[in-house]
């Protein structure tokens, strides 16, 4: 499978046109204006089309996925990520460098609550939820058997998406949800360069979740 063709495939469940969202929309024209050479538009999901692991984040960095148009990719939240995905054989390399390299994901999936980079890192409920239709699709098009949430807005838009309620489900690091009838929700605190470098969390915490994952699959 090429990468084209993993993008192809995405098509009912994202819009790269999509500028639903007037602020968001706004903040990609003046970043773009700033960087003409970067991605500056909504950020398709990466991997495995048939995977049983979708891995849900927050939104794009300005100067990683909002730059190469892949999630995870050319940010410090990338590094750990994908050496984990290495680690725990979804990957075929530890490192994602830009979206036409020979990454491979297998058996795993990454997309975003949000799909377009926000200001500040920082996207309101109302941009959250505009966005969600399309994790609602992702989600339907190929459901998983787990879905692993990084951070609280991951987690809260991953309930949204499959029609859960937060009171039901909170957030907790390692925490796992087992909803009937529907896939294994798995949280984990998010793989950013503040969580990591104050040691909130650990790549021994962030694999002890890819264990949970892997056992759950």
């Amino acid at each position: 499978m090429n990468h084209r063709d993993d993008r192809d495939r995405t098509g009912i469940a994202f819009d790269p046109g999509c500028r639903a969202c007037p602020r968001l929309a706004a903040h990609l024209d003046a970043v773009r204006a700033r960087h003409p050479d970067y991605h500056c538009a909504p950020v398709p999901a990466f991997g495995d089309p048939d995977a049983r692991l979708l891995i849900v984040g927050l939104a794009p960095g300005e100067h990683g996925a909002n730059a190469t148009g892949r999630p995870f990719t050319g940010d410090y939240a990338g590094q750990l990520l994908y050496s984990t995905l290495y680690a725990f054989g979804f990957a075929n390399a530890p490192v994602s460098s830009t979206a036409d390299d020979d990454l491979r994901l297998t058996d795993c999936r990454i997309t975003n609550a949000v799909k377009c980079l926000p200001p500040g890192n920082k996207p309101t409920g109302a941009e959250v939820r505009e966005c969600n239709g399309f994790l609602q699709a992702e989600i339907a098009m190929q459901p998983p058997s787990v879905l692993l949430a990084l951070g609280r807005v991951a987690h809260d838009a991953t309930l949204r998406a499959l029609g859960l309620r937060q009171r039901d489900h909170v957030f907790g690091h390692a925490a796992v949800h087992r909803p009937e009838g529907l896939p294994v929700l798995i949280d984990s605190y998010h793989c950013s360069r503040y969580n990591t470098q104050t040691r909130r969390l650990t790549e021994s915490m962030f694999h002890d979740v890819f264990r949970t994952a892997r056992a759950h699959l």
